[in-house]
């Protein structure tokens, strides 16, 4: 069992800036990067929206430049899952991963939220590149396009209604024959005209060319069961999102769809746990407003961490490493 001043988990723009304050304030720092170094941003083929690119970088190119920032300092990476924690008994916190446990002084978790998907032929192939499940992120990237948006709620009409913005066309696709949208936003759809609406109808596959690029969506109309194939340039999945926040159980408090809950200071309802990103972020899932808040979760964690210095010296001295086990 190994014994750390703070593990973060998760490694998306949330985790690494957190990995880099942490570590720059001296304080022995463990990122457990989860399936995805990078999480979701790790997959964008082109990221335009990050200050400090003025031509634009990958993904993965912005990700291992901060993981390389991180490590600098000091912080270490470490390739695995974790499988459960132990928030009962407070600080320090037992985290179990699938190869390893560890005991943490303070724990910041950027696990982040995965958009649902279609899972579908061509979803996953084509995904960063004409598949999408954010509109800011890459509306501008279909600048006079043809593109579909898949949903019939909240997301997918104010999102639907941003993406005319840049496309040419937006068809929104919906299995049922009505939304679930509120009535302000149907009202704004309705009377877009470069929106349209294709009702009782899902997605089926998404097609492509040689180039790796979005060509074609085959759509089925769910009452008459045909099946065809429309032709456009990008697929833009609005259906939910789903935050992973199942591995904490009961012990962080969360909204009624499973995000957790913090204060103003990025505090949980455990102290000394703290987070930052899409675990609670609903709304804006920017890799700019989750580094922000990797940012504020971290100067939190290192002043809490400051304030308890006597007690964490007492525990060390009273308690061997091995009896949190």
């Amino acid at each position: 069992m190994q014994r750390e001043r703070v593990v973060i988990i998760g490694s998306g723009p949330a985790g690494l800036t957190a990995a880099i304050y942490t570590a720059r304030a001296q304080l022995g720092t463990v990122v457990i990067t989860g399936k995805l170094l990078g999480g979701q941003i790790a997959t964008t083929h082109e990221v335009e929206n990050f200050p400090g690119f003025p031509n634009g970088t990958t993904g993965p190119e912005l990700v291992e430049n901060m993981k390389q920032q991180a490590e600098r300092f000091g912080a270490k990476f470490v390739y695995d899952s974790v499988t459960s924690v132990d928030f009962t008994k407070g600080s320090p916190f037992l985290v179990k991963t699938d190869n390893e446990e560890y005991l943490a002084d303070a724990v910041i978790v950027t696990i982040g939220a995965n958009p649902r998907t279609l899972d579908i032929p061509g979803e996953k192939e084509f995904t960063g590149r004409g598949v999408s499940y954010c509109a800011t992120c890459d509306g501008f990237f279909f600048r006079g396009k043809d593109i579909i948006v898949v949903g019939g709620g909240d997301s997918a009409l104010q999102e639907g209604i941003f993406l005319t913005k840049f496309a040419r066309s937006v068809n929104i696709v919906h299995r049922r024959s009505e939304l679930r949208a509120s009535a302000a936003l149907q009202t704004r759809a309705f009377a877009n005209p470069k929106i349209r609406f294709t009702w009782d109808t899902v997605v089926e596959a998404v097609k492509g060319n040689e180039n790796g690029v979005v060509t074609a969506a085959t759509l089925r109309n769910v009452k008459t069961n045909e099946v065809y194939d429309t032709p456009v340039d990008g697929v833009f999945i609005f259906i939910g999102y789903d935050p992973n926040s199942a591995v904490f159980g009961d012990q962080l408090e969360t909204d009624a769809t499973g995000y957790v809950k913090i204060d103003h200071l990025h505090h949980t309802s455990v102290e000394g746990v703290f987070a930052a990103g899409e675990i609670h972020d609903s709304i804006f899932r920017q890799a700019i407003t989750a580094a922000g808040d990797g940012c504020k979760a971290a100067l939190s964690a290192i002043n809490w961490l400051g304030v308890r210095e006597p007690i964490l010296q007492k525990l060390d001295e009273s308690e061997p490493a091995t009896a949190r086990a």
